[in-house]
């Protein structure tokens, strides 16, 4: 259920974080229109850990309720205590979720050990099939391929999204995780900026910030890499290049939000303490839509 192109919509909510229902529904619909193959829910881009267990819930909901079946949803359940967790996880199964993300958030750092237990408890309560959820640039905790191949064996446990390497090296990455983790275990990336030589190196899926607002190009994209049409990827890529860039020098979560405002789907400021854009990097965000040739 994790393979191909995964649409992580942000989680519309007021200042005093109650989701928007109507607007995440018309962002979800938005994704199951360009048949997309699944949506992720309360990822990083979806704002889980600004929300509370209530909100996450009703999220859940409302998108269970958008989807139908249509596509398969999994939902973001990570948590700083570990029964919290596996409340969200069953919280999920029992709304009709079909899968799990899982990140190890923390306050003190975590022990490879300690994230290994985590993740069982987790898997062992949702039920579902899991996604590790390998984000060092939030978490401050790296999965090491030794950890990642551990836990493959857990029942439940069937994917891992991964961080971009810092040296590029997809191909060898794949290689070394293909050769440790069974066969149909899927090896996905997110950071968009990389998606194409990800897709390219043959990754499975690509967990997409941008496809929670703007699927039709991003599965465009992943099209392309599916066909092996490596021309049409760089092309498209190529007109994404500014978005990415912003991405990389201000986060994907605040540029999101100034996204959502250009295209005219909500304005809404980000959960304190995130603040907004400038009005020069708002300029420069409309200027990557433009050149994008988005709606």
């Amino acid at each position: 259920m994790f393979d191909g192109l995964s649409a992580f919509p942000p989680t519309p909510a007021d200042a005093q974080g109650h989701v928007q229902e109507k607007l995440l529904a018309a962002l979800i619909g938005r994704i199951v229109a360009t048949e997309a193959d699944s949506v992720g829910l309360l990822g990083s881009t979806g704002g889980y850990a600004y929300l509370t267990p209530s909100e996450r819930q009703r999220a859940v909901r409302v998108a269970v309720e958008c989807l139908g079946g249509k596509r398969p949803l999994f939902v973001g359940v990570g948590a700083l205590r570990t029964d919290d967790a596996q409340a969200l996880a069953m919280d999920a199964r029992k709304a009709g979720a079909d899968g799990l993300l899982v990140a190890p958030m923390s306050y003190t750092p975590l022990t490879e050990e300690e994230v290994f237990q985590h993740m069982v408890a987790v898997a062992e309560a949702g039920e579902l099939p899991l996604c590790i959820y390998n984000n060092p640039g939030t978490t401050k905790f790296t999965f090491s391929e030794d950890l990642i191949a551990r836990l493959a064996k857990v029942p439940h446990i069937a994917a891992v999204k991964m961080p971009l390497p810092a040296d590029g090296g997809f191909t060898g990455e794949l290689a070394r995780l293909r050769a440790r983790l069974p066969q149909d275990f899927t090896i996905g990336y997110s950071g968009d900026w990389g998606a194409a030589n990800a897709l390219l190196a043959g990754c499975d899926a690509w967990f997409s910030v941008i496809a929670g607002l703007l699927p039709a190009p991003a599965l465009a994209l992943m099209r392309a890499a599916q066909a092996r049409d490596e021309a049409e990827v760089r092309r498209i890529d190529a007109r994404f290049r500014p978005l990415w860039a912003l991405f990389q020098e201000f986060g994907s979560f605040r540029v999101m939000y100034a996204v959502a405002d250009s295209l005219g789907l909500y304005s809404l400021a980000p959960p304190r303490p995130i603040l907004p854009l400038s009005g020069e990097a708002r300029a420069r965000v409309e200027a990557a839509l433009e050149a994008l040739g988005a709606p």
